[in-house]
Parts: structure tokens; C-alpha cells; sequence
């Protein structure tokens, strides 16, 4: 698996530290980002294989960045969020996202 990139935005740094921990033991490469501002042209720079989005962030929600990757790339978008309710779900889809999976997680489900 060397080589591949996951870019994971969450604004918590636990969840920040449990996914990476668990990814990078796989042995991918995996940036993290603690915030929505410039997220969008991070993504287009960085060009990950995989990225993990939470909803719920400061200055830009993962909805909207969904929204505006999807717009401009392919990459599979993993929303991650304390978000629970079937709507959220639908909406996080809606915009783009390709899976959706609820906190709090196993790092086994991820």
C-alpha cells in the first residue's frame, strides 16, 4: 500500500490521532488538516487517494467542502461525523460524499 494518500479534516484531535494511528499502521500516508479554511485547494494540492471528512468544522463545514471536491475531482470522499440522524446521511450523500459513517467509530469499521 505504499504510496497511498489519505487526507483526513477533523476538528478534533483525537479523532485526528485514532485515524491516523490506525491508517498509517496500514501503511498509508495520511495528512491531516484541523479545519475547514483553504481545505478545497489543499485536497486539489495534496491529491489524495481517499479523503476522510468530518461534517462539523471551523470556518468551512464538511458539507460545503464535499460539495465543492466533488465538484472539481473523483476522489472518494468518507464523511465522518457525530452526526446521527438518517437525514444527516442523506445530505452528506447528497452533496457528494460516497460512504458515511457515525461517531464514535471502531477503527476496525474504518
Amino acid at each position: 500500500m505504499t504510496g497511498r494518500k489519505i487526507a483526513v479534516i477533523d476538528d478534533d484531535p483525537t479523532t485526528l490521532e485514532v485515524v491516523a494511528h490506525c491508517l498509517e499502521g496500514e501503511g498509508y500516508q495520511v495528512l491531516t488538516m484541523s479545519h475547514g479554511r483553504g481545505a478545497c485547494e489543499w485536497v486539489a494540492r495534496e491529491r489524495p487517494d481517499l479523503l476522510i471528512l468530518d461534517v462539523v468544522l471551523p470556518f468551512v463545514d464538511g458539507l460545503e467542502i464535499c460539495r465543492d471536491v466533488r465538484a472539481k475531482s473523483v476522489v472518494p470522499i468518507l464523511m465522518l461525523s457525530a452526526r446521527t440522524e438518517e437525514i444527516d446521511k442523506l445530505v452528506g450523500l447528497s452533496v457528494g460524499a460516497d460512504d458515511y459513517v457515525t461517531k464514535p467509530f471502531s477503527p476496525r469499521e474504518l
